[in-house]
């Protein structure tokens, strides 16, 4: 008694009756089912051939819960007693099917696979503290079922796989990462590093003061950085274009324009202006180096032809901040 307040209102798994043991797994197969389903619908638009595979999973968890059912009913009669895992002291929890959105393909796949190996040890347990035969059979059989199920989903993804439709769901994720990510914190990176070029050398050569320079430079970067946020967010829903979230297109653009201005701002807390300067430089070359990488990484832009045009346009920005501020 006294361990059972000092844990709250948690029973330990070793307390439970075999009636709370079948209890417990019918809520558990009711949930998994709910949360599989939840993954099928989740995919189905995006990707039909993996909504399949748990719509499968559903099928499985349901059919587990109708057995246990039965053998509840014939051993206790039709009342099931309310018993889930979050009234289990140390008993496993699934992640609510909401928490892990967006719903990536691998991620809930390794979700599953996870969940159904839990699901096997729970059965295993269960089965040795089982004293009545047919339950005792029944678990075992579950145990075994959620073992081979634990390989279900990379079976049937090898299934997909040669048809082609993984293939294409592969495509189709890294086409929404690039629209909703890559895109707009590329305009971001590009305008927050060559946009704020011209103010802050601009201001560096006119004052000569670090200090002035770089208050310059960040207000230019956060006020930039909020500007393409809600330019970005504000553009279109995405609902007709595919690009996916304005709230996470503004924030992928308003963060890397931010960080694309701080970049060679930052430097100007150095007090020797020209030490401060000549780090900026260094910067400067770095974040054109990313921008050139980036639009060959995800846009498959060949990398020189990506370098020359940053370089270009960086130094026509630079040039005019260096003159207008030595004038």
């Amino acid at each position: 008694m006294f361990s059972r307040i000092l844990s709250g209102s948690k029973r330990s798994f070793d307390s439970l009756s075999e009636q709370e043991i079948l209890a417990l797994a019918i809520s558990s197969e009711e949930e998994d089912a709910r949360i599989y389903q939840s993954y099928a619908d989740g995919l189905r638009e995006d990707y039909p051939a993996s909504a399949a595979v748990f719509d499968g999973m559903v099928k499985e968890e349901n059919e587990h819960r109708r057995r246990l059912i039965d053998l509840h009913v014939q051993r206790f009669g039709d009342h099931v007693p309310l018993i889930r895992r979050e009234h289990v002291r140390g008993f496993y929890t699934r992640k609510a099917d909401w928490l892990v959105r967006p719903l990536g393909v691998d991620n809930v796949r390794k979700q599953a696979v996870a969940m159904e190996e839990q699901a096997h040890r729970f059965y295993l347990q269960a089965a040795e503290r089982a004293n009545d035969a047919s339950t005792r059979k029944l678990l075992g059989d579950l145990a075994l079922a959620e073992s081979s199920h634990m390989s279900l989903a990379a079976q049937m993804t090898d299934a997909i796989a040669d048809s082609g439709e993984i293939d294409e769901e592969a495509e189709t994720e890294k086409r929404a990462f690039i629209l909703t990510y890559v895109q707009p914190g590329l305009a971001g990176l590009i305008d927050g590093s060559i946009s704020t070029l011209a103010p802050v050398f601009a201001a560096a050569f006119a004052t000569r003061d670090t200090w002035e320079t770089f208050l310059i430079g960040f207000a230019a970067s956060i006020g930039a950085g909020i500007s393409m946020g809600f330019t970005e967010a504000l553009s279109d829903d995405g609902k007709l274009t595919g690009r996916g979230s304005p709230i996470k297109r503004g924030f992928a653009s308003g963060i890397m324009t931010t960080v694309g201005g701080l970049g060679h701002a930052l430097p100007y807390l150095i007090t020797d202006f020209w030490t401060a300067t000549f780090t900026a430089g260094i910067v400067v070359v770095f974040e054109l180096w990313a921008i050139a990488w980036i639009q060959n990484r995800y846009m498959e832009t060949p990398f020189l032809r990506s370098a020359l045009q940053i370089v270009f346009g960086g130094a026509l920005v630079l040039a005019a901040g260096i003159l207008i501020g030595s004038a």
